[in-house]
């Protein structure tokens, strides 16, 4: 008990703002919103002490991920199931992430019913609290960050306790994702075939990694997930820029 009541004040203290600097979002919430569907991934640029230690030990923009379910109605903002350090697993708004940097990471290809799927897994752990032991893992590397290798930089991701009632946001996802069988980052095994005209083929055999191995940037290079943009879903024109300065070179920032 003791154990869990300090766990639970340095979930607090990880959770402070730690950065000076934070990107800001990089659309508007209206035009975020209208892209957003059902089933897609939101990773999020988080600027607290926890999320500072998620981007260095997966050397990512990205240090949180949450599942669109949707709007509830029309005209309501779409709504996520999240996972987060003191409240555990929940559902939030749109709002929730408003002033943060995010990417959408859209799955390709699912059914109606397999997204229903993915969500009700997750909906199924709503209340379970946040993996503690993964907060004291991540604290030794916060207070001290040394150089480590980087193929050990996502076993350290993968110390939680395992307890079936406690959840972290990637590997959550990964669980959710996993129990349709659709790949994130999956290792990749290769075989050489010969076809019955003698030629030769390779075939791919995809083993799922364990969901405690995921961060949220295996959803960002993933080659199953489409990265998408809301300013490209809407007709883009970039000569109906407005630009502060009228002699502004091309590759000036917006």
């Amino acid at each position: 008990m003791a154990l869990g009541y300090i766990g639970k004040g340095l979930a607090r203290f990880l959770a402070q703002p730690r950065e000076r600097y934070r990107r800001g979002p990089s659309s508007r919430p209206e035009l975020l919103a209208a892209t957003l569907r059902r089933g897609d991934v939101l990773l999020v640029e988080g600027s607290s002490r926890f999320s500072s230690a998620i981007k260095y030990l997966t050397q990512s923009t990205w240090s949180h991920a949450a599942l669109c379910l949707g709007a509830a109605s029309a005209g309501d903002e779409p709504g996520f199931v999240d996972v987060d350090v003191n409240d555990g697993v929940r559902t939030v708004p749109l709002s929730e992430f408003s002033d943060f940097h995010v990417r959408i990471c859209r799955p390709v290809g699912l059914s109606a019913g397999e997204i229903d799927a993915v969500a009700g897994y997750m909906l199924a752990r709503l209340g379970d609290s946040y993996d503690l032991k993964n907060v004291f893992d991540l604290a030794r590397y916060l207070v001290r960050q040394p150089p480590v290798p980087d193929p050990l930089k996502r076993r350290m991701i993968a110390l939680g306790s395992g307890e079936p009632t406690r959840a972290i946001c990637s590997t959550l996802l990964a669980q959710a994702f996993g129990s349709i069988r659709y790949p994130i980052l999956p290792e990749i095994e290769l075989h050489d075939t010969t076809t019955p005209g003698g030629r030769r083929a390779v075939a791919e055999i995809l083993h799922i990694r364990h969901y405690s191995l995921y961060t949220p940037r295996d959803f960002d290079v993933s080659p199953f997930f489409q990265v998408v943009k809301p300013r490209l879903q809407a007709p883009f024109d970039f000569r109906r820029l407005v630009w502060s300065d009228a002699e502004a070179v091309a590759g000036t920032p917006l």
